[in-house]
């Protein structure tokens, strides 16, 4: 979501704030909590940077731990793909369940790498230990970080009084209500959007439906952002540039006033969205995982190391998403 981060909060200063505008996001960038992403990477075990002038950014949604967790769970990541024009972005989704090999385990089972579901990294080492998975698994280095708390995200839809979203199949809501909701656009509250982008038990294909879903929510909120009256009204835009700081977490070199300032160009309409390859769901002991596809996998990851997407996309034109 740095495309939120970045996307929506330039479209609404560059709607209404002048000079006056910047000024301001340079003071709510101290908002903006930061963390070290890279603590313990060695450089010599990354991926080498092959197109200078792109940037790949990692985006991790945390949400509220289980009762009885210890840790928070990782029920998104997502890797971002701006290319060398800075005019547009691709944003793919990696099923959390993807079976690869995490480098480094917890000390009670030994420290060193071993096989488990790609969101274990988060649990085991933060945002460092899911950053070397998802450069070894990708082959992509990872430029920046981008940490969304689920609840702080739910406070961005209230300010814009919600948001709406296109909905791809028929779902009960998960409130007292009960309610059935049909195939088409639907006006979501923060509730019901963060449970639409959460629930996968009720859809035939479970995580594939809950990817697709947290991409439409995403797009949503970036499509009210642009259009709505929000960017003429003083309080409301303080209120919603102050709900999206305080829903993120960005690496320590990540300056989100220059990234803001870098990707003005880019709206909704411009933003890609993808989805790992997968050859299916299975089973690893008593735990249901996906498996990679690893060769085309490895076409798209290395389209995105090199730049060179445009090229990938024409060639696998049904890979596209449509969230909204």
């Amino acid at each position: 979501m740095t495309i939120l981060v970045a996307a929506l909060v330039l479209l609404l200063v560059i709607g209404g704030g002048g000079v006056g505008g910047w000024l301001y996001v340079r003071s709510l960038e101290k908002q903006v909590e930061k963390v070290d992403s890279f603590n313990g990477l060695q450089e010599e075990q990354r991926p080498v940077r092959a197109a200078d002038s792109a940037l790949n950014f990692l985006i991790v949604g945390k949400d509220q731990s289980e009762p009885g967790d210890t840790v928070s769970r990782t029920d998104t990541i997502m890797l971002v793909h701006v290319p060398h024009s800075w005019d547009r972005a691709q944003l793919i989704s990696i099923p959390r369940d993807t079976w690869t090999t995490i480098p480094a385990s917890l000390p009670e089972d030994g420290g060193g790498p071993r096989k488990a579901k790609i969101n274990a990294a988060y649990a085991w080492g933060g945002t460092p230990l899911l950053v070397r998975t998802i450069e070894g698994f990708t082959g992509v280095r990872v430029d920046h970080v981008v940490v969304v708390d689920f609840a702080g995200f739910g406070k961005v839809i209230d300010v814009l009084g919600g948001v709406d979203v296109n909905v791809d199949r028929r779902f009960t809501s998960g409130g007292s209500d009960g309610r059935v909701y049909q195939p088409g656009v639907h006006h979501m509250d923060s509730e019901l959007a963060l449970f639409y982008a959460r629930e996968r038990k009720q859809f035939a294909d479970g995580d594939y439906s809950r990817m697709r879903h947290q991409q439409a929510i995403i797009s949503a909120v970036m499509q009210k952002a642009s259009r709505t009256g929000i960017l003429t009204n003083p309080a409301q835009l303080n209120d919603f540039l102050r709900a999206t700081a305080g829903a993120v977490q960005v690496d320590q070199k990540l300056s989100v006033f220059d990234t803001i300032w870098n990707l003005h160009g880019v709206s909704a309409g411009d933003v890609t969205m993808l989805t790992s390859p997968t050859t299916g769901v299975g089973m690893v002991g008593d735990q249901s995982v996906f498996f990679p596809d690893m060769a085309a996998s490895a076409k798209l990851f290395t389209a995105v190391k090199n730049d060179t997407m445009d090229e990938w996309l024409a060639e696998n034109p049904n890979a596209r998403n449509s969230p909204n």
